[in-house]
């Protein structure tokens, strides 16, 4: 299957709900430097999967993808300090850690399938 529109990515359509997720988890929190920046990186993965792909070669996506996965991680890093600084419980802590240990694995994958049509 050759995917026309970056909609049509997985990856990017987890990371877009997950992304919804995380701003409506952190809405009401007080401590707003900190809900930006855990709203900012989860923003950014599905942001980078999407520009990179409208860029001009497999090496730009595949560099934009890296971009996303990065934020993928920085994410996993806000969500186990939120739950230290108890902005979250543990529930919501597995929630989400899952959720994007299940986007960074999709991530991957996009990556090394693109690669391997080199």
């Amino acid at each position: 299957m050759v995917i026309k529109k970056f909609q049509e990515i997985i990856a990017w359509q987890k990371a877009k709900d997950f992304a919804i997720e995380i701003y409506k988890h952190f809405r009401e929190l007080k401590d707003y430097a900190f809900k930006d920046q855990i709203c900012r990186a989860a923003v950014s993965i599905s942001n980078n999967i999407a520009e990179g792909f409208d860029r001009s070669s497999d090496a730009d996506f595949v560099r934009f993808l890296y971009i996303a996965k990065g934020s993928c991680s920085e994410l996993q890093s806000m969500i186990y300090i939120a739950h230290g600084l108890q902005y979250i419980n543990t529930e919501t802590q597995i929630n989400l850690e899952t959720k994007s240990n299940e986007i960074g694995r999709l991530i991957r994958g996009l990556i090394k399938s693109i690669q391997k049509h080199k």
